[in-house]
């Protein structure tokens, strides 16, 4: 099998990353009940646990409809943290496919984000039924959503393009990550509205992209309008000197995995 293996990868990239795609998805919910009910339920829970707290315990937030503003910060950070943290160990976790086969490194980080792309999609189709059935409704600015989803996914692909070649060097970079992911938590406005920020952090905050992306889905799901020109510019740049330099450091970096993994 192994063989056939080979033969097919020489050259037949497409077959590589469906053949990583579908096995993200497989091991992802191997002997689950749920399957995929899974993407849906701990985003559920959250919503349900913040919207507890902050409309219950400390009910000063002043949004109408909370669970879907909570979504709106919720799915686009769930899926940012995953791609990154399953992006950086991804090498080191295929190592044994990296040295028996021959195909660009680079489809193998990529691939890892590009499936959770997947269950970002799945997450997605829930804000928007629920949008639908508590919200708004469907607005015309709903156009703008594949950008700034396809603007997320390149941030996404970037950092784990630089961290994953990291990580075969320095494999305490995985926990750097985890705990970085910590700390965006409080530092995107997943359960907070952007307009308590004070006056001074408000430009630090617009040029982090996950902040960017939250109060874009805001300005679009909840506030019907189009995302702010400016927030939708310093995303585009900070996504493209991110997917810039993680392939940058991902070619430096790949000459000697063979070395490390």
């Amino acid at each position: 099998m192994n063989g056939v293996v080979d033969q097919r990868w020489e050259g037949d990239y497409g077959f590589v990353l469906r053949t990583l795609l579908l096995k993200d998805f497989k091991v992802r919910y191997r002997n689950m009940s749920l399957g995929v009910g899974w993407s849906l339920a701990n985003p559920l829970v959250m919503m349900g646990v913040l919207t507890f707290v902050f409309t219950k315990i400390f009910p000063n937030h002043g949004e109408k409809n909370f669970p879907v503003f909570v979504l709106c910060g919720l799915i686009p950070f769930n899926f940012f943290t995953l791609a990154w943290a399953s992006a950086t160990t991804s090498l080191v976790d295929n190592a044994g496919l990296i040295k028996r086969t021959r195909f660009p490194r680079e489809i193998v980080p990529i691939t890892t984000v590009l499936g959770n792309v997947l269950h970002y999609l799945i997450q997605l189709g829930m804000l928007l039924s629920l949008t639908l059935a508590f919200g708004e409704g469907l607005n015309r600015h709903w156009v703008w959503l594949p950008v700034v989803i396809a603007l997320e996914v390149l941030f996404a692909v970037g950092m784990g393009l630089a961290f994953s070649a990291i990580n075969v060097y320095v494999r305490d970079a995985r926990y750097v990550v985890e705990s970085v992911n910590v700390v965006l938590f409080w530092l995107v406005p997943v359960f907070y509205s952007f307009t308590i920020i004070p006056p001074e952090y408000k430009e630090v905050y617009s040029f982090n992209p996950l902040a960017a992306v939250v109060m874009a889905f805001r300005n679009i799901l909840i506030e019907n309008k189009a995302p702010a020109m400016s927030i939708l510019l310093k995303l585009t740049l900070v996504s493209t000197l991110a997917l810039f330099a993680g392939s940058v450091i991902f070619e430096r970096l790949k000459k000697r995995f063979y070395d490390y993994l």
